[in-house]
């Protein structure tokens, strides 16, 4: 393993429980339970001799406890000498059980000093585990404080024994390298790509340019890096985009023998194949949602991140990795070069730009491809009207829309899915909440009951607590209420709705109102899009609201014709904020650098590193009396974020009677790491002495 000189080794030896001590024979009927008889000879015992060649085998044994996350060395048999190569599965006996793992590395010997056990099995001959991923698996382990084991489940998909059997196909030719295409429209793009045909390490943070061109723009990179003889690895949020993204590497690349996509919903059979084909070298560039950021693809050229800022990027499994930090590690690691952005631009790739690591890819004019923008609040005949400035749709959305539907589709951005998301007291304006749990109300449909969204209880006789009154008001407008009024507004015009379990993939370039909720935009070329509530998206609690609201609504205007083509959006939000600005420029850059600024002077992520612990207060009360690095800041603990009852706000999913709890930690970025050490060596310190409760441990946490 590249980074076994800076583990701690173990061994799998009588003292570490790992199973080599001689296993007792049973007793037979009555003389087991009176002690007297004779012992059952069973079947006569194996001689093992170790290989003649490094006969020890260091295993990276799937268990995820944090005191056991190092490597143990065991025996390696004569007969399994061959097959036990570094990357393959075996199984082996620890602490009395037979449990899964991988060979690391062949050793001559081994620092333990007492007896060790021998390799029970080799599983498959297939290494699995090439020694890029495996370095690559302990690195993010170790910076997100978690273990080894909790990675490789991640990195690694379930075996398929009969797809494994099969034999690779030939490898086609490399494919020719693509010519610039769109990329020409930025001034250090055919300099980048240059850069890609080199082998170097180039490193780019991406301004997309507006409309449907990305996927080809991705193809075109990774088909340069293909035809230079290196590999790819390409992550996007989800499903549809990666469809657009296969269909373009298709086209580019001359075929679809040059690459393969990862999804989740191939099933086990079919993704086990392509990635045995990645794996195996037959193809140079794989595609895929999160899972494919670990993709063992060889002498990897370069590694591609779409929307880095989509919170799909962030895994929900310890040790909840995100993508974006994964592939800028997996690129520094093996001098690969980096292109990672979308429309917008997060304040974690700014924080790369400003420490060098990465240098900004921005098209000549971004705005000569992007739609009009405008504000409601702007038009003059708003200003005069008080009332039209607080209408949730004003008579300039109306008339946006009746002027465009003779063009073509109108995109109608709506932040919450759903009839009447959230309802309010009628006199008093007190927020609506279950008499049984006290959670919030919501209504679902025309003529339906009040209904609780964390226990489900009916609410058919609701009455304020405050003030009595029995009359409620909405207070968040869904999807599906604004489809009913924009419905009611334009009699005789086709209305759909996108979002939820019901996302449509693309609609046809004819007069129709789409409503979609943030990220459930069918794809097509819109005449013009209104983006409502721009103040429910800039309200949500937390850091980020104002950098997610602009990246939700250039994902939208993205959709829509150029200016030039009569494309319009309008956004339902006060012009001033800052936000509201950079979306109207087309100017995501100088936004996110204008946050970093200030969050920098606030000491708030990305400018310093955090870790969150979560868990039952007395719990984590013990936990943070751990030794941090001397720079450490604790913040709280607070009672952990808003839920049902009996939720342990991602604690584990273990139920416990007693509050569940919220500590920050925060440290200079240059103590990150310190700090993921002291708090997996707490998590190690628990685990030793089995104490009782689920801490969860997440660095760099959405908050």
């Amino acid at each position: 393993m590249a980074d076994s000189d800076t583990q701690d080794t173990g061994s799998a030896s009588a003292g570490a429980g790992a199973g080599s001590r001689p296993r007792r024979t049973a007793r037979s009927g009555a003389g087991a339970r009176k002690g007297a008889g004779a012992r059952t000879t069973g079947r006569p015992a194996k001689t093992l001799v170790p290989a003649a060649h490094d006969p020890i085998a260091r295993v990276a044994v799937d268990i995820p406890l944090a005191h056991l996350d190092r490597p143990f060395d065991y025996l390696v048999p004569e007969r399994l000498g061959k097959d036990a190569k570094p990357g393959v599965r075996v199984r082996v006996r620890f602490a009395g059980q037979l449990v899964d793992g991988y060979v690391l590395e062949r050793a001559v010997a081994s620092e333990h000093r007492g007896r060790l056990a021998y390799l029970d099995r080799v599983v498959s001959p297939e290494p699995v585990l090439t020694k890029e991923i495996a370095g690559l698996a302990r690195a993010v382990a170790d910076r997100y404080a978690g273990t080894l084991a909790d990675v490789l489940r991640l990195a690694i998909p379930p075996r398929h024994a009969a797809t494994e059997a099969g034999h690779p196909g030939p490898k086609p030719a490399a494919p020719r390298r693509p010519a610039p295409g769109s990329w020409a429209l930025y001034p250090a793009g055919e300099a980048f790509l240059a850069g890609l045909a080199a082998g170097r390490d180039v490193r780019a943070a991406w301004s997309a340019l507006p409309g449907p061109g990305w996927p080809e723009e991705i193809a075109r990179a990774a088909g340069t890096t293909a035809a230079a003889g290196r590999g790819a690895v390409i992550v996007v949020p989800d499903a549809r985009d990666l469809a657009r993204v296969d269909q373009a590497l298709t086209r580019v690349l001359g075929g679809a023998e040059h690459h393969v996509t990862l999804a989740a919903d191939l099933g086990p059979a079919e993704r086990y194949r392509r990635w045995l084909a990645v794996r195996r070298g037959t193809v140079a560039v794989a595609a895929g949602t999160r899972a494919a950021m670990f993709a063992p693809v060889r002498d990897l050229g370069l590694v591609v991140l779409w929307d880095d800022g989509d919170d799909l990027h962030a895994e929900p499994r310890a040790p909840y990795p995100n993508a974006r930090e994964v592939l800028a590690l997996r690129a520094h690691r093996r001098g690969a070069a980096a292109l990672i952005g979308g429309f917008a631009r997060t304040t974690e790739l700014t924080q790369l730009v400003a420490a060098g690591w990465a240098r900004p890819l921005t098209p000549a004019d971004p705005r000569a491809a992007a739609p009009r923008i405008r504000a409601a609040a702007d038009d003059a005949e708003l200003a005069r009207d008080a009332a039209a400035v607080t209408a949730r749709l004003p008579s300039l959305a109306l008339r946006t829309a009746r002027a465009a539907l003779g063009q073509g589709p109108v995109l109608v951005q709506v932040p919450r899915r759903g009839y009447l998301a959230a309802i309010a007291c009628g006199r008093c304006r007190a927020r609506a909440r279950c008499n049984r749990c006290g959670g919030p109300l919501e209504i679902g449909g025309v003529n339906e009951v009040p209904r609780c969204r964390w226990c489900g209880a009916l609410a058919a006789s609701w009455s304020c607590q405050r003030c009595g009154n029995d009359q409620i008001r909405a207070v968040v407008t869904g999807a599906a209420r604004t489809a009913e009024e924009l419905g009611r507004a334009f009699p005789g015009v086709k209305v759909r709705t996108s979002g939820g379990r019901s996302v449509i993939g693309a609609v046809p370039d004819e007069p129709a109102l789409v409503i979609a909720t943030p990220g459930a935009e069918p794809l097509g070329r819109y005449a013009a899009a209104l983006l409502l509530d721009g103040w429910a998206l800039l309200s949500l609690p937390g850091l980020r609201a104002a950098e997610e609201a602009l990246r939700r609504w250039l994902g939208a205007a993205a959709l829509v014709r150029p200016a030039a083509g009569g494309g319009t959006v309008l956004v339902h939000a006060d012009a001033s904020l800052p936000a509201v600005q950079a979306l109207i420029r087309w100017d995501p850059v100088n936004f996110t650098e204008r946050e970093l600024a200030e969050r920098a002077e606030l000491r708030f992520p990305p400018a310093v590193r955090m870790a969150a612990v979560t868990g039952a207060a007395s719990a984590v009360g013990d936990f943070l009396e751990a030794e941090l690095p001397a720079s450490a800041e604790v913040l709280g603990p607070v009672p952990a974020e808003d839920g049902p009852p009996g939720n342990t706000a991602g604690a584990g999913g273990v139920a416990d009677d007693e509050e569940q709890v919220r500590a920050l930690i925060r440290v200079p970025r240059a103590a990150g790491l310190a700090l993921a050490r002291s708090l997996h060596a707490a998590q190690a310190a628990r685990s030793a002495r089995k104490e009782p409760g689920v801490i969860r441990v997440q660095l760099d946490p959405a908050i």
